[in-house]
């Protein structure tokens, strides 16, 4: 039975430490006949978010729908206690316009939608629209 020949040690250490040179500097290099090594840099980029843009959600006000009607859509769409629901009830009555809140633009589209809905479904005229804060 043979023995295998011993590989030497010291050649194959150098050789890592040339690769890892190599990978260390960045690029990728080339060799004399102008092929590539397979040995490059790989970067990571982190996407940076932003925040959505927020909307105000406006009640508007008219002469046909009862004030009670205005508090219930406020306390059931937009979560107000009875207290906040008649402030703002009161505030689209006497200046014609109320702040419902603030929210990104998909929720304040569906509120706006839902608020409309509920009131044709009741036939109310209840006007809410919705603006870029």
């Amino acid at each position: 039975m043979a023995l295998e020949p011993v590989p030497d040690v010291a050649q194959t250490l150098e050789e890592v430490a040339g690769s890892v040179k190599m990978f260390m500097s960045g690029g990728d290099k080339r060799d004399d006949d102008g092929h590539g090594t397979g040995i490059g840099v790989v970067t990571k980029t982190k996407p940076k978010t932003q925040k959505p843009s927020l909307w105000r959600v406006i009640l508007l006000n008219d002469d046909y729908t009862p004030m009670e009607f205005v508090v219930y859509v406020l306390q059931k769409f937009f979560n107000m206690d009875e207290q906040g629901a008649l402030q703002v009830m009161l505030h689209v009555h006497q200046k014609g316009v109320g702040n419902c809140g603030v929210f990104p633009y998909e929720v304040a589209e569906s509120k706006v939608a839902q608020v409309i809905d509920y009131a044709r479904e009741n036939q109310h005229p209840l006007q809410c629209t919705m603006e870029k804060e």
